[in-house]
């Protein structure tokens, strides 16, 4: 494995070294990218999340080629709610709230088939699969630990939302001294004006958050 590559990003080139680094797959679950899931219950258009699947498939093959550690992530719940706070339950006027049934299963409820990933980016026996109760990728989870056991500094990130999960890991990631690059092709959101301003204000002020790049650019250097 090469020991350093270097990535065309904004707002400077992002330097890594592989065995260092792990590729992060934020929230790329049913419920979210496909149509019945709780995306749509909140009136959204999933349609507009399908499109970081192809090159979040490229990604994907490319980093587990050249042998980069990946960690997906779910976002969801126990069966009985109790991780699952009032202000997060009762938000917003949905046609389908977290726990109720769906075409897929119970909405965001650990170990129903809407809560799984999609079949595209399925994870390989022995990569790590985080189940998360909030928005970001540390809180009550074992993340930190399991980057720390494997030495860990670097994070290539995808998934989705780009304005709500993939911001607060990045922000969480940031605090806690990984350098970040984001993907923007392989990171979506259902609103475009969020998207843009996501992904400006990871790069803003000199790179306040992380790096940004299209993936082309990273799988120049795999």
């Amino acid at each position: 494995m090469v020991d350093r590559l270097v990535v065309d990003a904004s707002p400077h080139p992002f330097a890594f070294s592989p065995p260092h680094t792990a590729l992060i797959v934020i929230d790329m679950q049913r419920d979210f990218v496909e149509p019945g899931g709780f995306g749509e219950t909140l009136g959204n258009d999933v349609s507009m999340l399908r499109k970081v699947v192809p090159p979040l498939v490229a990604v994907l093959a490319a980093t587990r080629d050249a042998g980069i550690a990946v960690i997906h992530t779910r976002e969801g719940h126990l069966p009985d709610l109790s991780d699952c706070p009032p202000a997060k339950l009762n938000r917003a006027s949905p046609s389908l709230r977290i726990g109720d049934p769906g075409p897929r299963g119970r909405i965001l409820i650990r170990g129903e088939y809407g809560h799984d990933i999609i079949d595209e980016l399925t994870p390989l026996d022995g990569e790590l699969v985080v189940d998360k109760p909030g928005k970001g990728s540390f809180y009550g989870t074992s993340l930190q630990e399991h980057l720390e056991a494997r030495g860990i500094t670097s994070l290539i990130v995808t998934g989705v939302t780009t304005e709500v999960c993939v911001h607060t890991t990045v922000r969480e990631a940031n605090d806690r001294g990984y350098e970040c690059l984001v993907l923007s092709d392989c990171v979506g959101s259902y609103f475009e004006e969020f998207q843009r301003a996501g992904l400006a204000m990871i790069a803003a002020q000199g790179g306040i958050f992380g790096w940004v790049a299209p993936s082309e650019n990273y799988l120049k250097v795999m």
